[in-house]
Parts: C-alpha cells; sequence; structure tokens
C-alpha cells in the first residue's frame, strides 16, 4: 500500500500542497525521488539514509520510490525532507498510523535533528484552506508559524520527537501568539525631525508625504539634508496594523529574512538599495521569483539616494508598481504577483555638479550636461511622483542655530496618525486605505472642489501643460493636506499648497 504524507511549497506568497507518496519495491536497495524536484530535492537521498540510521531506525532493505505530486510543479529545497522520512518510517510501520490532516515541514540533518526552513508562516497560514489541521514544524520555527491563529502547531527537535508524537509516546511543543502584543507602537531612527536643521519646508512635504502615502522626489545641492529628511522619515509613518504586520511575514519569511527568534515584523521597513542595484534585485525574480526591494518595502519606504545614478532600465520598471501596487514577475513555468504599495523617496542632484542654483557655489555643468542628466529620470516615472521639491543649501543662520521651538518626530507622528485615521473611517467600505490610492471614480467621490479651486486647477493645467494623472495627484495630495488641516472639504489653499509641491525638479 502507498503512504501519502502531506506537505508544501510556496510559489510567491501562494501556498501548494504537495502529497509524498511512498512505497517500496523488490528490488537492489537505493532511493528514487519524482516529481520534478531540484537539486536540493535530489541530494535529500542521502540526508534520509543517514537521518533515519542515526535516529536509531532500520532503513529499508529494498528499493525506495518517492514521489513529489502533482508532479508538474517544480519543487525546491530541502522541506520536504521530514514528510519523506515520515513516509518511509511508515512504510515500515515504525510509525504506526499518520492521517492526511497533518502535513510536515523541515529540512533534516545527518543526525535526524531538523533544521528551520522559509516561507512556514505563509504555507501554515494557507494550509488551512487546505482542510489540514495540524502541522509539525522544526523547532526553531515554531515561533513564526505560531502567529497563525487557524491552525494547530506543533515544534519538533529532531526525527526522534515527530515518531514518539506520531506513536503517542511523546508530546510536542506547542505555541499561540498574537501579533497584538508584539506591534511597536513607538518608532525610534537614529534621526528625529527635530536634529534636522531648517528646512521648514521639505518637513511639511514629508509630513504630507507619511499622511496621505504620497510619493516624494527631494532635489537639492550635497549637503542640504535629503538623505537625512529621508532617514528620518520612517520615525513618522503610523505603527503597524496587526494584518499589515502578518502580511510583511509573511514576505520576509519566503525571502528568509526573518529572524527565527523574533520572526514577527513589527516595524514599517525602510529599504535603501544601492544604484548598482539590478531590475531583477528590485522588482524580484529567479528561476523561483523571490521578492525584490520594492516588495520587501511593501507597506513601508523605498529610498533611492542619488537616483538619477541608477541604470534607467531599473527606474523604468518601477512604473507599473508606482501606478498599481503591485508588481507582476512573469516566467515560462508561471507568472507570480507580488504586492508592492511603498512610499517612494527619491533624493537627486540638481545636475551632475550638484550646485545648480545654489546660492554660494556656482555650478559647472553645461546646459546639454544637465538635461542629459535631468534625463534619467522621464517623463512619465516624474508624473507618478506626488510630491516634487527642492531642498536647498542652509543658511549661515539655520546652520548655526537650532530653533528651540521646532516640532520632534513623536508629534509630527499624531498629526500623520490623526489623518491616517480619517482616511481609514472614510474608505472602510472601499478596500482602501490612504488617499494614494484613489481611483479616478473614487476621487471624483471624494475629493469634490468649489469653483475658485477649479479655476484655480484650470490656470495650473493651462500654465504647467498637466496631464491627467498630474491633475488626479494634485487632487489626491489636496485631500491628505485637508485631513491634516482636519478639513472635510478640499479649500482653495489646499490646491495652492498641492500646487506648490509639485513640478519644482
Amino acid at each position: 500500500m502507498v503512504i501519502k504524507i502531506i506537505s508544501a511549497t510556496t510559489i510567491g506568497l501562494d501556498i501548494h500542497k504537495i502529497s509524498v507518496e511512498v512505497d517500496v519495491t523488490n528490488s537492489l536497495p537505493q532511493i528514487a525521488i519524482v516529481g520534478l524536484g531540484d537539486t536540493a530535492v535530489i541530494e535529500a537521498k542521502e540526508r534520509l539514509k543517514l537521518a533515519i540510521k542515526n535516529s536509531g531506525y532500520s532503513f529499508p532493505t529494498t528499493k525506495v520510490v518517492i514521489n513529489l505530486a502533482p508532479a508538474n510543479l517544480k519543487k525546491e529545497g530541502a522541506i520536504y525532507d521530514l514528510a519523506m522520512a515520515v513516509g518511509i518510517l511508515a512504510k515500515e510501520n515504525i510509525i504506526k498510523e499518520v492521517d492526511e490532516e497533518t502535513a510536515f515541514l523541515g529540512e533534516l540533518s545527518l543526525d535526524g535533528s531538523i533544521r528551520p526552513v522559509n516561507g512556514v508562516l505563509p504555507i501554515v497560514s494557507g494550509l488551512f484552506e487546505h482542510n489540514i489541521k495540524r502541522v509539525i514544524v522544526p523547532f526553531e520555527n515554531l515561533a513564526e508559524a505560531s502567529f497563525s491563529s487557524e491552525i494547530e502547531i506543533f515544534g519538533a527537535k529532531n526525527l526522534v520527537e515527530v515518531v514518539e508524537f506520531l506513536n503517542k509516546n511523546g508530546e510536542l511543543k506547542q505555541l499561540k501568539q498574537n501579533a497584538d502584543d508584539f506591534l511597536d507602537v513607538s518608532y525610534e531612527t537614529t534621526v528625529d525631525f527635530k536634529d534636522i536643521k531648517g528646512q521648514s519646508q521639505a518637513k511639511v512635504a514629508l509630513q504630507i508625504a507619511a499622511a496621505g502615502a504620497h510619493n516624494v522626489l527631494m532635489s537639492g545641492s550635497p549637503g542640504s539634508g535629503k538623505t537625512m529628511l529621508a532617514r528620518a522619515f520612517p520615525s513618522i509613518l503610523p505603527p503597524l496594523t496587526k494584518n499589515e504586520a502578518i502580511e510583511l511575514t509573511k514576505i520576509y519569511s519566503i525571502s528568509g529574512l526573518v529572524d527565527n527568534k523574533f520572526p514577527l515584523i513589527t516595524k514599517r521597513p525602510f529599504r535603501s538599495p544601492h544604484h548598482s542595484a539590478s531590475a531583477v534585485g528590485i522588482t524580484g525574480g529567479g528561476s523561483n521569483p523571490k521578492p525584490g526591494e520594492i516588495t520587501l518595502a511593501h507597506r513601508g519606504v523605498l529610498f533611492l539616494d542619488e537616483m538619477p545614478e541608477f541604470p534607467r532600465s531599473v527606474l523604468e520598471v518601477l512604473r507599473q508598481p508606482l501606478e498599481e501596487n503591485f508588481v507582476t514577475i512573469s516566467r515560462a513555468q508561471n507568472t507570480i504577483k507580488y504586492p508592492a504599495n511603498f512610499i517612494l523617496i527619491g533624493a537627486m542632484n540638481p545636475c551632475p555638479c550638484g550646485f545648480l542654483g545654489d546660492k554660494k557655489k556656482q555650478c559647472k555643468c553645461s546646459e546639454f550636461q544637465i538635461n542629459r542628466y535631468k534625463s534619467r529620470l522621464s517623463g512619465p516615472l516624474l508624473d507618478r511622483i506626488d510630491i516634487q521639491i527642492n531642498v536647498p543649501r542652509l543658511t549661515d543662520e539655520e546652520l548655526i542655530n537650532i530653533k528651540p521651538d521646532v516640532e520632534n518626530s513623536s508629534d509630527i507622528r499624531k498629526k500623520v496618525i490623526k489623518a491616517r485615521n480619517i482616511q481609514l473611517e472614510r474608505y472602510k467600505n472601499e478596500n482602501i486605505y490612504t488617499n494614494s490610492e484613489l481611483t479616478p471614480k473614487l476621487i471624483n467621490k471624494y475629493c469634490k472642489i468649489d469653483e475658485t479651486s477649479k479655476e484655480m486647477l484650470k490656470n495650473a493645467i493651462n500654465r504647467f501643460n498637466l496631464s491627467a494623472r498630474s491633475y488626479d495627484r494634485i487632487l489626491k495630495i489636496s485631500r491628505t493636506i485637508a485631513d491634516l488641516d482636519l478639513c472635510e472639504n478640499i479649500e482653495p489653499k489646499h490646491i495652492a499648497s498641492a500646487l506648490s509641491f509639485r513640478g519644482l525638479i
């Protein structure tokens, strides 16, 4: 009789149940693993043989055939080791009974201990939908898996513990945790807004960006504070909700970036890739596509310092995610969609030497060099960046004296949270969370303006040749500014303020 053991794998964030079928035939002793496995799966033959023997159990003296079904799905990694070992031991009647409502995840060491694997939290959460009632995971993955509330989770340190548990001669440790108990409601960074000298306009712009999840591009001379402002930005973002924390932890789990001791992601991510990063590194990819920087920045910040230094091909791949809040990675085998709802913060110099428009240093660049430098950021990409501001060199007074009444990050954050709560209440039936996610249909519904504002926008369209997308984004920014002012309706002053934050590059 064929023994069937349940395991699982991830393709993107989608969960696929894998049936590990084990049988023996009268032939020379060997192990045959079929089912489109990669090198790590094929190499499990030796791990299984020695792990079972070193755990004190006998290994079959006939040919063992293991099929990983469905056969047309590519299997990667060592996550199936434990399931295959349980199948062999069940076939040898060492394990008396295994039901198909129990799944097994884990990599085996040669001594029979069970090593941690990636993607445990999304797998455990997804298996509930496949009618699985309990999952045995590596002990080191137990803390991560425990944030799934729908299914029984057991942590095992070695193969012997699993055998004893299945034969009802022993117990495995269980753990249940609530993400709400771990969320970090404060966000302390190395840079506080009160420590940043001057740049009052940039601080207001970043406050608006945090309140409505708008993208920002800062242009200014070297040393004007662009990077410091970006580094301080996470300190004014609202805390993660429980669902956002679980969602982020799943992403980081399949990427192998969680800490097994403290697996839950409790703070909004801040990703700052180097300008040598490739398009695949930014969007994600590989034979079994893994998340890239824009997905790792989901619900947080993607900071591109010296933005024009990134290859144009890399910058252009941001256009679709900025518009749709997800990225689609197409391969011959499959197509994977990852979430990518992030706030983009870009920083750049106004010209190659960095001193165009500077009050103290003269620019040495030719007009051709300046135009070529600026052209690295295409019009369609700039059109998707809501707020575009200049960050000028600090004056002598600003540099030497820090005003005592400057707002700190904690005070700004309270305003941001209040504005976000207004948006959550407004859009509770629209399946969106912030003003930046408004669709054209929802803009017409929630961004109504009076005649004075319409006339102001009409003049701006004629003067600056605004596109339809730019027009919509101005209304979104105006809606956020109104929320920060605790105003129910968008007023002309909000439109004027929004226009001042657009198109200065």
